[in-house]
């Protein structure tokens, strides 16, 4: 069955409008990354030449490779350059360009550069400037919503914005409430206050986040329904008033407040349900006279299915995929007829929803050091092979940095089947073939979150991961057969290297790693491990006997093992045998660790230096620094040498892909040197600020 981009063309029979019809024939790109790449290849598709534009820090990104044309826009930082909707008008006045297409984010929803377009006589893929200053506004877009029938949570949404009239109304609404910035988007924000004593603290976190990612510090709160689903529909309307759904999609799997996981429909819901929902998206929609692409969210009561409008994001969204696969549609299509005056390409009775999709958003970060945001070199990559029923949607090729400047996505894994639980499968399956090295994922977290028995029976909620968090993070264990699977690779890459290259006679086996094998009958050497930074060393012994091998860990048994190369490259791909159990795995070897890919997931082991070879780690000698968790700018500092600081005190702000990250005091100290200057770039663990020795105060 051909899923994605299946097209089907209908006329209208309805009377037109007065539209004006601009054909598209060269469209900007006002993106970057996977969506950037995503729109390239449906206008190519459609005879559209695209034009892409790119920071200095994206010169060499693929998305600027994919395009006809591509124009630098500026530094890295993304108001210096994506967010410039001054410098981008420019650039599509100067290279011949129609219609300009925002993706989502950077100028995606600002209401100033739709404007501008429609002044500029450049058509704005996206809804009218109206719909979009309607609906970014939740007080507003609460007022409009309820006025047009749509269900509305019970909250406070008005423009005083005292703390004495907030705290009044958060006892009217009662704990725990959300608090909730007015202009709001992607949990930045968004806050939970659980009792009257934490609201201030909250309230005030809040306001702060808010007013630097959107400039304004306006919050509304809202009754916090204890086991909500996140529940959106994606709308489309054309310039004839006419407008439809597409169905839902369930995204209620999130962390930080961001979505980590979505699937398409909605599990659990009746045809009524469904039906009820899409009617009131495309009210909401109406009633702000919308246009093209855009989805409106509901907050699902998970007990007694009751939904509420939570908030309208009017543009295209990072999920749109699976909707595209259950309907057989191509949206950014869609969105460029739409943009040029044409007609809903279907009429709501004409959209039929099929089978079940997933997408699964993979990232660079830690799941288990709470999510936090990762930067680095994608020193090897492969993906699962895409087809009709898989998509990898990315934006990054194997040698490329994923950079601190920007969101952490590395790509999104669609997957389509005939019904949920053998889409499940097809996710798990394809995650175990996505393979990446140089910096840390969240794929191992991904299916284990997709292995889940409560996430299989559908049971979710956007506090799933925090009320199954020990069963989601069980302490790691390393398992006896990857530590022979790497003893093997080792091995038997170093037999590979020797017979390719022809290593001098009395030295055949040398590796990166340092290990040496001798011309013995039987060859015997150790091997040592790390897993993590706070686990223990493994001992490996081996015998290598004319093509076999014994393998005892630590002070087990010896192992009968077998081994063989099925594909080499900078990844092998391997077969082993361990006391009769077969296995197959890929292997990623450098010169500090050697990285497993098998049914497990990705297992990396670094290979144990000799002390004298270590770096001295300071943090460890009774907390004497504070270190960067993840790499990133140097937002703000609190403190100078000098000063004494009390334990909790704000120390400094790490700002990367978005987030802050506020480093406090883990004790009182005197502050002895601080690691960088306001700006200045971070990498993980460098020193922040170092304190005086605990007898020097």
């Amino acid at each position: 069955m051909f899923r994605a981009f299946q097209f089907i063309r209908q006329h209208s029979t309805q009377s037109a409008k007065n539209v004006l019809s601009t054909p598209i024939n060269k469209l900007l790109i006002a993106n970057r990354g996977e969506i950037a790449c995503r729109i390239v290849k449906t206008a190519k598709r459609l005879g559209v030449r695209t034009v892409a534009v790119y920071s200095d820090a994206d010169a060499n990104s693929l998305h600027t490779s994919l395009a006809d044309e591509a124009y630098n826009i500026g530094p890295a930082p993304s108001q210096e350059s994506y967010l410039r909707g001054d410098k981008v008008l420019e650039i599509a006045r100067k290279s011949g360009c129609q219609a300009i297409h925002p993706g989502y984010g950077f100028l995606s929803e600002n209401v100033e550069f739709a404007n501008l377009c429609e002044q500029e006589g450049v058509i704005f893929m996206g809804p009218p400037a109206s719909a979009i200053r309607d609906m970014g506004i939740k007080s507003t877009s609460k007022h409009i919503m309820s006025a047009a029938g749509v269900p509305v949570i019970n909250g406070y949404h008005g423009e005083d914005q005292s703390d004495e009239l907030l705290i009044s109304e958060a006892r009217k609404i009662g704990f725990p409430l959300m608090i909730k910035a007015v202009r709001g988007g992607g949990g930045k924000g968004m806050r939970i206050a659980f009792t009257e004593d934490d609201f201030m603290n909250q309230l005030n976190s809040a306001r702060t986040e808010s007013q630097k990612a959107f400039g304004d510090s306006s919050m509304l709160l809202e009754r916090y329904v204890r086991s909500p689903r996140h529940v959106e529909v994606q709308v489309f309307a054309d310039q004839f008033g006419d407008a439809v759904y597409l169905w839902e999609r369930d995204c209620s799997v999130q962390r930080r407040h961001q979505k980590i996981i979505e699937e398409a429909p909605a599990p659990g819901l009746s045809e009524e349900l469904r039906r009820n929902l899409g009617e009131a998206a495309v009210r909401a929609a109406k009633a702000v006279g919308y246009v093209g692409a855009g989805t409106v969210e509901f907050i699902l009561d998970k007990e007694d299915l009751s939904f509420h409008f939570m908030e309208m994001n009017t543009r295209l969204q990072v999920e749109h995929p699976i909707t595209e696969m259950i309907t057989g549609t191509d949206l950014v299509e869609w969105q460029i007829r739409v943009a040029s005056g044409e007609r809903l390409p279907l009429t709501q009775d004409q959209i039929k929803k099929t089978g079940h999709a997933f997408e699964a958003r993979i990232y660079a970060e830690n799941p288990r050091g709470g999510f936090l945001p990762g930067a680095g070199h994608l020193q090897h990559l492969t993906t699962p092979e895409p087809g009709n029923n898989v998509r990898v949607e990315t934006g990054v090729r194997e040698g490329d940095d994923v950079s601190v400047f920007y969101d952490p996505m590395i790509a999104k894994l669609v997957v389509w089947s005939e019904n949920r639980n053998q889409a499940l499968d097809s996710l798990i399956a394809r995650l175990k073939d996505y393979h990446i090295t140089g910096l840390e994922t969240n794929i191992n977290f991904l299916m284990d979150l997709a292995n889940h028995p409560e996430f299989r029976a559908a049971n979710v909620h956007t506090g799933f991961i925090e009320e199954q968090f020990s069963t989601l993070f069980p302490p790691l264990k390393v398992q006896e057969i990857d530590l022979c699977q790497a003893a093997i690779a080792l091995i038997l890459n170093e037999l590979n290297a020797a017979k390719l290259n022809s290593i001098k006679k009395n030295d055949p086996f040398v590796a990166a790693s340092g290990l040496r094998l001798n011309h013995e009958l039987i060859r015997q050497f150790n091997l040592k491990f790390q897993v993590g930074d706070d686990l223990e060393n493994f001992n490996v012994r081996v015998k290598y006997i004319d093509g076999a091998f014994e393998i005892k860990i630590n002070d087990g048994k010896w192992l009968k093992t077998k081994g063989e190369i099925v594909d080499s490259n900078n990844r092998f791909s391997l077969k082993c045998s361990v006391d009769g159990h077969v296995s197959n795995f890929s292997a990623v070897i450098d010169s500090e660790s050697i990285t497993l890919f098998n049914d497990s997931g990705k297992t990396q082991l670094d290979f144990v230096q000799p002390k004298f070879l270590s770096a001295d780690h300071e943090s460890g000698a009774g907390g004497l620094r504070v270190i960067s968790p993840m790499p990133g700018v140097l937002e703000k500092l609190f403190i100078k040498p000098g000063d004494t600081v009390k334990k909790g005190d704000s120390l400094a702000v790490i700002i990367a892909m978005k987030m802050e990250h506020v480093l406090k005091a883990p004790r009182d100290a005197v502050i002895k040197s601080v690691g960088g200057n306001v700006g200045d770039n971070m990498s993980k663990g460098q020193s922040v600020v170092t304190f005086e020795e605990e007898e020097e105060l």
